[in-house]
């Protein structure tokens, strides 16, 4: 990870946006939400005191992972480690005669498994701070809210594995009679959560896929990345407009530059956390400049 002798020193004052309860909202992204490490890593060395987490898909269990205790060093090296069979093996039913009326093209275990495998604590009630996931219900299509405040009845892994059920790449989670898919179906990025839980600030991680991608590039990866690329441009359409219309609590945005870039780039690990660490140094300056004014 980054090493800079400069640092950014986000002194809590007159000076501070983001009041005394600020959030951490981490959205959904696939591998590129790897860049919330380097986030993580840049607020840390800001000093910004982060009161409680909100995450969806990645960012709900790189949050699990901040909000049970660990550090950015801590979570870089598991990231450096990571390998695809780690949580991408694919289902091989699904390449089958018939196939295409299996849940998913991936297997769900080895997903859960390495969501067990990092967590720092295994109940809502060992996380030191405050931390929501979602994740959509298939039959009525709302988003339910997991974590203290909200529905604790559903176990903190598999809360996870459900705010990270991608559809079609994953299979959904069913608990309690309920089927479970990622959050992002409904919010990637969980920005009005955060404001309604009482936080005096929010510092926002989009990670997911921005307006454009190469378009012979996705024809060429077949019928599952076209999907995905469609999936992609309603979630980004959602996001500009929640945020071009964002007014309180106030609002500190981290955009890393992540286009182009893939929901299984295995090979750019340290892209991601560099691009995320650099987009927060960044936010953060702009955000004390904008205060000083």
């Amino acid at each position: 990870m980054n090493d800079h002798p400069e640092r950014v020193t986000w002194t809590p004052g007159p000076l501070d946006p983001l009041g005394a309860d600020p959030w951490l909202v981490l959205g959904g992204g696939g591998l590129k939400g790897l860049a919330h490490v380097g986030a993580w890593q840049a607020l840390d060395e800001a000093s910004v005191e982060i009161s409680g987490i909100v995450g969806t898909s990645i960012g709900a269990l790189v949050g699990a992972c901040l909000a049970g205790g660990m550090s950015w060093a801590d979570l870089a090296p598991l990231a450096f480690a990571l390998r695809r069979g780690d949580i991408a093996r694919i289902n091989r039913r699904a390449l089958s005669f018939n196939g295409i009326r299996q849940e998913s093209l991936l297997l769900g275990e080895p997903l859960r498994a390495f969501i067990r495998a990092v967590l720092p604590v295994q109940r809502w009630e060992d996380l030191t701070l405050p931390l929501q996931v979602n994740a959509v219900d298939l039959e009525n299509g709302e988003t339910v809210w997991f974590g203290p405040g909200a529905d604790t009845s559903v176990s903190l892994e598999d809360a996870l594995y459900a705010s990270a059920a991608l559809p079609v790449f994953y299979p959904p989670l069913t608990v309690e009679g309920r089927t479970f898919v990622d959050g992002g179906v409904e919010h990637t990025l969980g920005l009005a959560r955060a404001s309604q839980l009482g936080a005096s600030g929010l510092v926002g991680v989009d990670v997911g896929s921005g307006r454009r991608s190469p378009a012979d590039r996705v024809r060429e990866n077949g019928l599952i990345a076209i999907h995905q690329r469609v999936f992609s441009i309603m979630s980004w359409r959602k996001r500009a407009d929640l945020i071009s219309h964002w007014s309180e609590p106030p609002l500190l945005m981290v955009r890393p530059r992540l286009e182009g870039y893939g929901t299984f780039d295995f090979d750019e690990t340290q892209y991601f956390l560099e691009e995320g660490y650099r987009a927060t140094r960044a936010a953060l300056v702009a955000g004390l400049e904008a205060s000083a004014e």
